[in-house]
């Protein structure tokens, strides 16, 4: 979009804070299609093609990856700033970096290895995605990460503690971590991207869920919001129509709920927008979150939300793969805790300053099958079946 088609209280590149090293313009690039450009290209963003979002990934290839969950949040949260006039390159770089900073094994990973570093800072896969941007990223002479800007970083930083926050804010004492002190909001454009993601995982994680055979769609039909689009999709195929194993019904209740989703989305937002007129993105950092759903949207996304956490991330299949995982990621780190050789040249070097935080960097930058063939080599054992 032209920047002067932008709102007023959207990102505008030209207003960008900047970047921590200053760089030359990127024309005819803007601030934000740089930023977008290195993550696509960086290593950290490749890897997320084999890193959990609900299922393993020897499990199947047609299930969501964290790259393709990734892809999902951007086109979603692309859609809705379109709809808006904000930032569409700064939306797209936040919803691709948002979970570089992801383990194996999805969340079971990062509690397993928050657990080896709760003498050490512990680990947070918000943190450790600004960390990736910021140090682990080695593609440039004259920098180490990726330098983006500080709206993208801003956004990648979603969550923080108020201790984590003033660490960072020592080395940094104007960097996205301030907010975190300050009680302000970040952008639009970031907060867009933490509702983008909600809508994408609830309604993927549903297509996934029956496509593992975990759940029915019976199931899903006791969740009011699925239901409703699933009589749409039925009615709309009429009787008779040949669809056997129901998957077409099925994408058709889904494509139905996410358009419902992001309208619902930008309605909302625009509505929050239209009361409270913030004359600009700083105006608009210090009120209340302005992106979010309908009172009554918000509470049917929170009763899928709550369905899938008992019926598909609870599932004893889920559960037992997740708790493998978990085993993965703990012996892992011990070993190489214990031998910074046993790491690649970069991280073993780095260990020499910071043992722990190094052998939780290499860890954490693993795909899922990098890890098990890494286990495998460093124990003998093969927890997961071919």
């Amino acid at each position: 979009m032209n920047s002067d088609a932008l709102a007023p209280w959207a990102a505008h590149p030209q207003r960008s804070r900047g970047r921590r090293i200053a760089e030359p313009l990127p024309a005819p690039r803007s601030e934000h299609q740089r930023d977008r450009d290195r993550i696509v290209h960086s290593s950290a963003f490749r890897r997320l093609v084999y890193k959990t979002q609900v299922f393993v990934n020897h499990e199947g290839d047609l299930f969501r990856t964290r790259l393709t969950h990734s892809l999902e949040v951007a086109q979603v949260a692309r859609s809705a700033a379109r709809a808006l006039r904000l930032n569409e390159d700064l939306v797209e770089a936040i919803a691709l970096a948002h979970d570089l900073g992801h383990t194996p094994f999805g969340h079971a990973g990062q509690d397993a290895l928050d657990a080896c570093m709760r003498e050490h800072g512990g680990f947070e896969h918000n943190l450790q995605s600004l960390r990736v941007v910021d140090r682990l990223e080695q593609r440039y002479l004259a920098f180490d990460g990726l330098n983006l800007t500080h709206e993208t970083r801003e956004g990648i930083l979603k969550r923080c503690s108020r201790a984590q926050a003033e660490r960072l804010l020592r080395s940094e004492p104007d960097g996205p971590a301030r907010r975190f002190v300050q009680g302000t909001q970040p952008g639009l454009e970031a907060q867009l991207v933490n509702l983008a993601d909600e809508v994408a995982y609830s309604t993927h994680d549903s297509d996934d869920g029956v496509r593992s055979g975990l759940l029915t769609v019976e199931q899903l039909r006791t969740v009011a919001l699925f239901a409703h689009f699933h009589d749409q999709a039925l009615q709309a195929a009429g009787r008779g129509f040949d669809d056997p194993d129901g998957k077409r019904v099925l994408a058709e209740t889904l494509r139905r709920m996410l358009a419902a989703l992001i309208a619902d989305l930008v309605g909302a937002t625009a509505a929050a927008l239209e009361r409270q007129q913030p004359t600009d993105a700083d105006a608009l950092r210090a009120l209340a979150p302005m992106a979010r759903f309908s009172d009554e949207m918000r509470a049917r996304i929170g009763e899928l939300e709550r369905f899938l956490l008992h019926a598909l991330y609870r599932h004893p299949q889920v559960l037992h793969n997740t708790a493998l995982g978990r085993e993965v990621i703990a012996e892992l780190y011990a070993a190489y805790h214990s031998d910074p050789g046993q790491m690649s040249a970069e991280f073993a070097a780095a260990s020499a300053g910071d043992r722990a935080r190094a052998a939780a960097d290499y860890v954490a930058g693993m795909t899922d099958r990098f890890a098990l063939r890494e286990h495998e080599r460093l124990t003998g054992r093969r927890l997961f079946a071919a």
